[in-house]
């Protein structure tokens, strides 16, 4: 196959990429799941799975995306964390990191492990780098709004992150480790196949 239909068939993958992270944004319930005061997020997948698909330097510009994408949604459909979110700090840099440490993991585990195996590493990594940068984030650049937004003295938010991380954060990696082979696997069988055609 010529290189001309392999960059098209992985810009026509990486576009779809970019339109479900925009449909996960901005429909309530689709990437980001309310759970109380907080939103559990699943829309990190999206971006794990193109990182581990494509590499570290499609993975940044995934990860930049969804910062971007959430800092306008901070902005048009406030709600209690939006105080946050308007923070590129917070959220776009984090978010860049989760792409970038996906696509270089996943690149260095190709032909090492089988895929299922990288898939499952890479998703579990993934989930926790973001939950461990957009928390540490918070901390060092955002903490007294933060705290505000939740009602609690900013003294209180290493054991709300630690309570945080046992729960959405553990209860995230656990889903991405197993949604991710589950949805990589078909992706990149589909794409070897249009490289072989």
């Amino acid at each position: 196959m010529g290189h001309g239909k392999e960059r098209t068939a992985r810009l026509t993958v990486i576009s779809l990429i970019l339109a479900i992270l925009i449909i996960q944004t901005f429909v309530p319930g689709i990437g980001y799941i309310p759970i109380g005061p907080v939103q559990a997020t699943i829309i990190h997948l999206t971006v794990i799975i193109g990182a581990s698909l494509f590499g570290a330097q499609t993975g940044l510009i995934l990860g930049a995306s969804w910062g971007v994408l959430r800092m306008i949604k901070a902005a048009i459909m406030p709600d209690i964390m939006s105080i946050v979110f308007l923070n590129p700090l917070v959220s776009v840099i984090p978010r860049m990191l989760v792409g970038l440490i996906s696509g270089l993991l996943a690149t260095y585990l190709d032909g090492k492990v089988k895929d299922r195996t990288k898939f499952i590493i890479t998703g579990v990594v993934g989930s926790i780098v973001n939950t461990v940068t957009v928390l540490s984030a918070i901390y060092f650049f955002a903490a007294d709004s933060y705290a505000s937004a939740l009602g609690i003295p900013t003294s209180a938010l290493i054991g709300t992150f630690i309570v945080t991380i046992g729960t959405n954060g553990i209860l995230e990696a656990i889903t991405s480790g197993i949604l991710t082979p589950i949805m990589a696997i078909p992706l990149a069988k589909s794409l070897k196949r249009t490289q072989m055609e």
